[in-house]
């Protein structure tokens, strides 16, 4: 990936791969609790994270960007080891996977260390994640000496 290559990325989710392409681009996003949102009325579930860009290290480059990602057809979410009070608790994200249910229904599960997770119950598989712009340098990469 060049340096050309710091354009935005936005990709739409409509099954279980489409999922595991943003689970890669999203893993070891870093997040607040307070940058997670559920909205029941409009059956939507949001969430602003700053996303390590894998792509830029084999560049050399080692750098965050700021990304929103937000599933629609939300008709349950739940938290595990998760204090919605603690807005300023700091979430890793780790991976996103899809459990099927009654077709097209399932479970979107969001992955955090220390084994927190959200469980979003969906109709269908519908989400987009997008970069909204800001770019800056990392502090370090984040590493998974046990192969994950």
């Amino acid at each position: 990936m060049s340096d050309d290559a710091a354009d935005p990325l936005k990709l739409i989710a409509l099954d279980a791969e489409d999922i595991a392409i943003i689970s890669a681009h999203l893993q070891d996003a870093v997040l607040h609790v307070g940058d997670v949102a559920y909205r029941p009325a409009e059956r939507r579930f949001a969430l602003a994270a700053r996303r390590f860009d894998w792509e830029g290290v084999q560049d050399g480059h080692k750098r965050r960007r700021l990304a929103a990602l937000h599933f629609e057809r939300v008709v349950q979410a739940r938290s595990t080891k998760i204090d919605p009070a603690a807005a300023g608790a700091v979430l890793n994200l780790l991976a996103i996977t899809f459990t099927e249910g009654e077709s097209p229904a399932g479970e979107i599960t969001l992955h955090f260390s220390e084994g927190a997770a959200i469980r979003l119950s969906v109709e269908c598989i519908e989400a987009q994640m997008k970069d909204l712009g800001p770019i800056w340098e990392a502090v370090a990469t984040p590493d998974h000496p046990d192969g994950a």
